[in-house]
This record gives C-alpha cells, sequence and structure tokens, in this order.
C-alpha cells in the first residue's frame, strides 16, 4: 500500500508505539548496565501524567450540569495551582470523590446521578495535571491538600469514594485527620510501592532498576523526609477502628491488583466489607450495577454497624455494566 494511503493519525500512532518501545528497550538495557542510570531515565515517564482524559459522551450532560468552583493548593512545585471542583445536588450530606491517575471527576458521572438521586450534596475535583485543572505533574499530596481544603469549605464529610490511586488519597486522608464517617475505596491500593510495581512490569524493569527508582522518587519529592512508601501505606497506617470501610475490587484488574484490597481487608477488619466483582477490570467498574448498588445502599445506610462478619465477601460475574443516563 502506497505511503500516501494510510491515514496520517495511524502513520503517528505506529510511529509513536515504535518510539515508546526504543524508549522502554533502552531503559532496560540502560537499567541491565546500571540501575542508577536505569531510574534516572525511567523517572521523568513514571512521573508523567500523560494526555488528559477526556469527558465520555455518555458523561457529558452530568459534567455540564455541575456548579463549578476551584480550590487552591500548593502543587507539586509548592508554587501554587487552582484545582477545578464540582458540585452537584444540595443535599445535608457531602459525599467527596476523589479519581485516580490521569482520570478526572467526570469518571464518577454514573455514581454522580445515583448519589444526587439519594438526595446527597457530592463534591469532586480534577487533580493537577488531571481534567480542567492546570498543571504538568501531581502526586498523593495534592489529593491530600485537596481533600483538606474541601473539608474547610463543606464541613464533616458523611463519606469520601476513592478510585485507584484516588482510593489510596481517600484512605490516608481519614487516617491523617479528615472527618469522614463513611470510606469507600474502589480498585484501591493498599500503598505506592503498587505503582512501581506496575510501571516496572510494563517497562519489564529488573528488581534492581525497580529500587534505585522507588529511591530516587522518594529523594526527589520528599528530600530530607520520611519514606514516602511507608508514610503513605494505607496498609501500614489503617484507619481508626470502628471506621465503616467498603472494599470494590474487580478480581481481573490488571493495573491494581486484586490483592491490595484483601489487604485493606485485612488489616480493617471487622469494619470493613469486601464486593468482588469479575470481568470490569480497572476502570469499567465505575459503572458496574454490583459497585453501584454496593457503594449507594453503603453511604444511605444508618450509622449503626455495616457489617455483621469479619470478612464479608461478594462476588458478581456479570460483564454488563451499568447504562449511563444523563441527569
Amino acid at each position: 500500500m502506497p505511503t500516501a494511503s494510510v491515514p496520517v493519525a495511524a502513520r503517528a500512532a505506529r510511529a509513536t508505539r515504535a518510539a515508546t518501545a526504543s524508549v522502554v528497550a533502552g531503559i532496560g538495557l540502560a537499567g541491565s548496565v546500571s540501575p542508577a542510570l536505569g531510574a534516572r531515565l525511567a523517572f521523568p515517564l513514571f512521573m508523567r501524567v500523560g494526555p488528559r482524559t477526556p469527558v465520555a459522551r455518555a458523561d457529558r450532560a452530568t459534567h455540564e450540569s455541575a456548579r463549578r468552583g476551584t480550590v487552591r493548593i500548593p502543587g507539586l512545585r509548592r508554587t501554587g495551582v487552582d484545582v477545578v471542583t464540582y458540585e452537584w445536588g444540595r443535599g445535608d450530606e457531602t459525599v467527596v470523590l476523589a479519581h485516580g491517575w490521569q482520570s478526572r471527576a467526570s469518571v464518577f458521572a454514573t455514581l454522580v446521578r445515583e448519589l444526587r438521586s439519594e438526595g446527597f450534596h457530592v463534591v469532586a475535583f480534577d487533580a493537577p495535571a488531571n481534567g480542567d485543572s492546570p498543571g504538568r505533574g501531581t502526586y498523593l499530596v495534592d489529593h491530600l491538600d485537596t481533600i483538606a481544603e474541601l473539608q474547610q469549605r463543606q464541613g464533616r464529610f458523611h463519606g469520601i469514594v476513592g478510585h485507584s490511586f484516588g482510593a489510596l488519597a481517600a484512605l490516608m486522608a481519614v487516617h491523617d485527620g479528615i472527618d469522614a464517617r463513611r470510606v469507600v475505596s474502589v480498585a484501591g491500593a493498599a500503598g505506592p510501592q503498587v505503582f512501581i510495581e506496575g510501571f516496572g512490569d510494563m517497562l519489564r524493569l529488573d528488581r534492581a532498576t525497580r529500587d534505585a527508582l522507588a529511591r530516587r522518587f522518594a529523594r526527589r519529592l520528599f528530600p530530607g523526609g520520611p519514606d514516602p512508601f511507608e508514610r503513605y501505606s494505607a496498609a501500614e497506617h489503617p484507619l481508626a477502628p470502628g471506621t465503616p470501610l467498603l472494599l470494590v475490587h474487580d478480581r481481573g484488574d490488571r493495573r491494581v491488583p486484586f490483592t491490595e484490597s484483601e489487604r485493606l481487608l485485612e488489616v480493617n477488619a471487622p469494619a470493613a466489607r469486601l464486593v468482588a466483582t469479575e470481568g470490569f477490570g480497572h476502570n469499567r467498574i465505575l459503572r458496574s450495577d454490583a459497585m453501584l448498588d454496593a457503594v449507594t445502599a453503603f453511604l444511605a445506610a444508618s450509622d449503626g454497624p455495616t457489617n455483621t462478619n469479619p470478612v464479608d465477601v461478594s462476588v458478581t460475574n456479570s460483564r454488563q455494566a451499568a447504562t449511563p443516563t444523563a441527569l
């Protein structure tokens, strides 16, 4: 086929994949010679948020119906950044939603509609370098700072729901003193190390290079501070005893392993419950009936005991995701 007949976008995509493969191979080769060198080359890729996630067509009506605002936080460079916030509903009880890495608040649109119908006041945000918020980089501390600013404005949260990276932020925020009655972790990580491992798997880094990357990350972002992999580990720092926690995770999640939620269940028992799904993976779980039903029921329940069994695991085998509808 003549080159001129190949769509420009397709040629560009192939070129990008080839270039990425070359970079990955180069980093792996460098790491095999010098783990420190491999880590230095890998670090910019590890910190890169990536292209901004667009608002899905099914989520646009909900996204556009929100009352928008901003909160000011220090940001990764500590020079200040205005984080875009979204609000729906005007109920007395506030539920905060925290999205994951390379994501945005609108991914919760289906859940927003469910919670609004239950009478909740729902608040979400786009972290720096995500969605409509400015910035070129972000990390967990930005989520924590944003959640703290929202508490200053909203007062006590009825609940806080996090997905993936945002779930770790939600858990650590409440552990560190954010006042929330209930916590929900969807496809959540038990600690930051899982993101080093996932990145290492993607780039096929050996153990020594992964360890060197973790050390470089700690030095660059937390110079002179405590080990961030211990400091921000929700497994090492569980919620206060008796804090109701709902965990929802797909057994086939290839980004954050299901075992992360099993760890969180163990350290937060008996106040934690795990709902295990199958067939939704890491992102589609946010639209699944299993997740929507479990989270809505958990947040709408009374403040009495949420789980009478030390381990309560519900498995959903359906692959049928909930159909989104506009507000």
